[in-house]
């Protein structure tokens, strides 16, 4: 499966973006889709995830009630939508597509399928 993410750029303390990763090649609705992010010296860290159709979204504590994660099935297709943007939010996102298990969930080796990042920085 490719996949592809898009919706990054620069935006204020405070700002809003929405970014969205397209799947192509399969149907992914029986798989989770998540995203994950990776700040400059830092390690790859769990953003959210949203599992198969129909399923529960987890969030990262940090981005708890900020962001909120979403899918179109039809549209192979998961967002992210970022509220309340902090500058410790700047990152390159990744979307990724996985069969992870519960316990599994927050680990990147978990996904075997890796969206081409997409650069998010929030200025102050």
């Amino acid at each position: 499966v490719q996949l592809q993410a898009s919706g990054g750029g620069l935006v204020q303390v405070g700002g809003s973006l929405r970014l969205s990763c397209t799947a192509s090649g399969r149907d992914t609705s029986s798989e989770a889709m998540g995203w994950f992010r990776q700040a400059p010296g830092k390690e790859r860290e769990f953003v959210a995830v949203i599992r198969w159709a129909g399923g529960s979204p987890f969030y990262a504590d940090d981005v708890k009630g900020r962001f909120t994660i979403s899918r179109n099935n039809a549209k192979n297709t998961v967002y992210l939508q970022m509220n309340g943007l902090k500058p410790e939010d700047t990152a390159v996102y990744y979307c990724a597509v996985g069969r992870p298990i519960m316990s599994t969930l927050r680990a990147h080796v978990s996904y075997h399928s890796w969206g081409q990042g997409t650069l998010v920085t929030v200025s102050s």
